[in-house]
């Protein structure tokens, strides 16, 4: 059985983690997952994470991140959806509630935040939400 949403399914994996306090967990690779991944690393949400193929497969192991016993991410929910896909122009991605955190985005010159995405006046698919 083929999985409809990775995206969705890593969201869902961070969010499982965090409930049940583990400081590390893996999912299978694909690049969107590391850029995501990526911005949550460099916003400061998550530690760390690794690559590692093994047996011909790849594979992503994320560090999550604590501080003072509570986790780092708050809430993180998917915005667009295979079924229902939500596209911003730049100017249109402050309308994106989000009151305390980022939104990310996959933009043309990669995934990125929101206020970056501003910054270079670049719209794109709203992937999710993260606070």
């Amino acid at each position: 059985m083929s999985m409809q949403d990775p995206i969705a399914d890593m969201l869902t994996r961070i969010r499982n983690a965090q409930s049940a306090g583990k400081l590390d967990f893996s999912l299978p690779a694909s690049q969107v997952k590391l850029a995501i991944l990526n911005v949550l690393k460099n916003e400061g949400y998550i530690e760390d994470y690794q690559f590692s193929k093994e047996a011909g497969k790849s594979n992503i192991t994320v560090s999550l991140k604590y501080f003072q016993g509570k986790s780092a991410i708050e809430k993180i929910e998917r915005i667009s959806r295979p079924g229902l896909r939500v596209y911003k122009r730049f100017d249109e991605l402050s309308s994106v509630g989000v009151q305390m955190g980022i939104v990310v985005v996959s933009t043309p010159k990669g995934v990125m935040t929101a206020a970056a995405a501003q910054a270079n006046k670049l719209g794109g698919e709203v992937l999710c939400s993260v606070e």
